[in-house]
């Protein structure tokens, strides 16, 4: 029983001071060694910065994608056969496509998943099972000898996998920019599209522009042409435009005479026609002639019933081709 002014004592510890222990013992797992990070994959992540790691050695290389449900399939057997693959001599590495753009397409990756077999820089298309026994026979039985390498002007080191790569490369970043205009900036997709055609033709008439002013700057035709006519004599210049002067006004002679020469054919010819239907007008009128006489000895006979024979269109001719030749004549 307690007395006016006495102290009274301090509770005993209860449940608060057992929930204060037991977390500060969890604490202490969790930083210990009940904590410990997990396992790291025995998978190697290639990127644009270590691809050059595969041309050394002996590689098995994987290209997948997140989104891939048979990638997604072989993952697990996959990470087994990294871990196996320390007794065979072999690495085993993958590429994320959806990260590595220029990577994939140095391999030019087409399908998903893809393997490729690598041994100092020479590679080979794995198309086998993907299950990790098939995997360990297919390097541990040197199966892949078998496969056809890949082709050197298409080898993951060539210049025109190079191209390749940057091809792919452009292709993943207009994608982001794609979804980066039709996601934060709200932007339709049609507008997208419009914006990449408008930057598509102001690229093309830029890189034309510098082609047109390159082609003018090493390849000026007309500062090369001058340049060969200051090379020439002057002398040698002025005989040549002489010569040429010279063969000007003789080709003009010629010509003239030749049409000289036409026109007195073609008078000849007129003159020779004219005679000729002038003879035959003679002969014509001496035949009207004696045709005369005969109608004056009818007629002495019969008067009354003489008809003057009719004009025919041979002597009508006739006389117009003689006025027309004595025109002419008083003309000249």
């Amino acid at each position: 029983m307690m007395t006016p002014g006495s102290v009274r004592p301090p509770p005993p510890p209860r449940a608060g001071m057992k929930a204060a222990l037991a977390l500060l013992l969890v604490a202490v797992c969790l930083s210990g060694p009940c904590g410990a990070d997990p396992e790291e994959s025995s998978v190697l992540t290639v990127t644009s910065d270590n691809w050059t790691l595969i041309l050394e050695g002996h590689w098995m290389v994987e290209f997948y994608a997140p989104w891939c449900p048979a990638c997604q399939q072989i993952e697990a057997d996959w990470e087994n056969f990294a871990k196996r693959s320390s007794g065979l001599n072999v690495k085993v590495a993958k590429v994320d496509v959806t990260q590595q753009p220029g990577v994939s397409g140095r391999f030019f990756v087409t399908k998903l998943p893809t393997i490729f077999h690598a041994k100092d820089g020479v590679f080979r298309c794995y198309h086998g099972s993907r299950m990790v026994e098939d995997l360990h026979t297919f390097i541990a039985e040197n199966k892949w000898n078998v496969i056809e390498p890949v082709a050197g002007w298409k080898s993951p080191s060539s210049v025109l996998m190079a191209g390749m790569s940057g091809l792919f490369y452009l292709s993943g970043w207009i994608r982001q920019t794609h979804n980066y205009l039709t996601g934060p900036l709200g932007m339709s997709a049609w507008c997208s599209y419009i914006v990449f055609i408008l930057a598509t033709l102001i690229i093309g008439l830029i890189l034309g522009l510098m082609l047109v002013l390159l082609i003018d700057c090493f390849c000026p035709a007309k500062a090369k042409y001058e340049v060969l006519r200051s090379d020439i004599p002057t002398e040698d210049i002025q005989e040549v435009e002489k010569d040429l002067g010279d063969k000007k006004v003789s080709d003009n002679e010629e010509e003239s005479e030749e049409d000289d020469d036409d026109d007195d054919e073609e008078e000849k010819d007129e003159k020779a026609e004219g005679n000729e239907e002038a003879g035959s007008s003679n002969t014509e009128g001496s035949g009207e002639n004696s045709a005369a006489e005969g109608s004056g000895a009818e007629e002495e006979g019969d008067v009354g019933t003489h008809v003057p024979p009719p004009s025919t269109p041979e002597t009508e001719s006739a006389l117009r081709q003689r006025k027309s030749e004595a025109t002419a004549e008083s003309g000249h």
